[in-house]
């Protein structure tokens, strides 16, 4: 709330987040039974997934949402989610990738523990990637445009320029 100074960017960020982690660990649970053959999940994997999940998603999210709304003093935020697409998406979409790797190599690991947590996360990073900031996050910010910012003011920011 402080960074972008407003009420509604940051919850409607946070939901998109949290769903897509709970996407995540679903996928996660049902590509290890059917793939792995893994009969039931540890009962922390989701928990220590949801965690790496949304730390890992809040930061990107933050990344896009704050060049969004630098964008849309000049543009309005429908312009601007594109233009920060265009500037953030091939940084955001390399580091997903590095970091999806990184969590499937836990899958070579013989401890099974790991192995769910590295598939769960890395299917994450990847649904995060290549779907929740490309997509959700872009058509949620055209959805609400200039409402997004409604809440804390503008302080520091200038004026947000409103859309006809």
């Amino acid at each position: 709330m402080a960074l972008l100074r407003a009420l509604v960017a940051p919850a409607v960020l946070l939901s998109a987040t949290v769903a897509s982690s709970a996407a995540a660990i679903g996928a996660g649970i049902r590509v290890g039974e059917w793939f792995f053959g893994f009969p039931a999940i540890d009962a922390l994997v989701p928990l220590l997934a949801f965690l790496f999940l949304v730390a890992l998603g809040v930061d990107y999210t933050m990344f896009l949402a704050h060049r969004t709304l630098e964008e849309s003093r000049a543009r309005g935020t429908r312009r601007a989610v594109v233009a920060a697409i265009s500037s953030t998406g091939v940084v955001i979409t390399s580091a997903g990738l590095v970091l999806a790797a990184v969590f499937a190599a836990l899958g070579v690991l013989p401890l099974v523990v790991l192995g769910q947590l590295g598939l769960i996360v890395g299917l994450g990073v990847l649904i995060d990637t290549f779907f929740v900031r490309t997509v959700v996050v872009p058509a949620l910010f055209a959805l609400l445009g200039d409402r997004m910012w409604a809440g804390l003011g503008r302080a520091g920011h200038g004026q947000v320029r409103r859309e006809a």
